[in-house]
């Protein structure tokens, strides 16, 4: 395991910042405002790209009730979060490899009500219990459920960093504001980055983030990082289309350019930050 994991995973789950939530030291949520806006695409793809760069990654599929990773994979699981929460597996036990990736993945199960709607105890023993099996791992991805309820906001909080995926649309920029104004209140805004997705351009992509950030420091005194854009490209929907992730069918697209950036990007703030606390954590 890489030495800087190493050094994540020595601090204490408790943020030293003075948050009274668990946090986990190697995990990176991914978040969105609205749905839509491509974000299950860019986990996996993230997911992807960080194994491509040697690390041990797991995907998890925190939108519950609604998860779809399997379907985007092409996949059939045997065992998921279901059996998890029924009590007949522990969350190790439903980890399930993706060979095809070089990455393992824990799936949800859509249309289950009953994990979208989990009692707020039985939902944090879930989250506990994915911090402690972060530690057999380089990095956690958690693909969230779009929007800001309870269980995003859980998830979210246990996060090192959380990446708000965003279009150029006005719906899908006025809800990623409102995740960054409640983030806020419950003091996660410092661990939030923006990622851009389906930008028309690199200028239009720096145009949208530009509108998201003038609004957070105009009315919450904020200013959350762009981690990158991802332009539109038309190789994206092939490999929707056909369950497979893009870096596999077309690993030297624009797009796959793009999150391979911000895999690199997003690994070493999320290495960062987890020095930073050791340090405090210390002092």
């Amino acid at each position: 395991m890489a030495t800087d994991t190493k050094i994540a995973q020595s601090i204490s789950s408790t943020d030293t910042s003075g948050s009274s939530f668990p946090r986990g030291k190697n995990i990176l949520a991914v978040a969105s405002g609205k749905g839509g806006v491509g974000k299950t695409f860019f986990s996996i793809s993230l997911t992807h790209a960080l194994s491509r760069m040697g690390k041990k990654v797991l995907l998890f599929d925190g939108d519950l009730g609604l998860a779809n990773v399997d379907v985007q994979l092409g996949l059939m699981p045997k065992r998921d979060l279901n059996d998890v929460i029924r009590g007949r597996l522990s969350l190790d036990k439903v980890v399930q490899r993706y060979e095809d990736g070089g990455f393992d993945i824990i799936a949800g199960r859509s249309g289950q009500a009953s994990l979208s709607a989990l009692p707020s105890q039985r939902l944090a023993m879930l989250r506990d219990q994915l911090i402690e099996l972060a530690d057999d791992y380089d990095v956690v991805i958690i693909d969230l459920g779009a929007g800001v309820d309870r269980t995003v906001r859980m998830f979210s909080a246990c996060a090192t960093r959380t990446l708000l995926v965003s279009t150029d649309e006005p719906t899908s920029l006025t809800d990623a504001y409102a995740f960054i104004k409640l983030g806020s209140a419950a003091g996660m805004s410092k661990n939030v980055s923006v990622v851009v997705n389906m930008a028309s351009s690199k200028t239009e992509g720096e145009k949208t983030y530009k509108t998201l950030l003038k609004a957070c420091e105009n009315f919450l005194r904020l200013s959350p990082p762009l981690a990158g854009m991802v332009r539109q490209d038309p190789k994206v929907k092939e490999t929707i289309r056909h369950q497979t992730p893009l870096l596999t069918r077309s690993p030297n697209c624009d797009a796959a350019g793009d999150i391979e950036k911000i895999a690199q990007y997003a690994y070493k703030e999320m290495v960062e930050e987890a020095k930073s606390l050791l340090k405090a954590g210390r002092g």
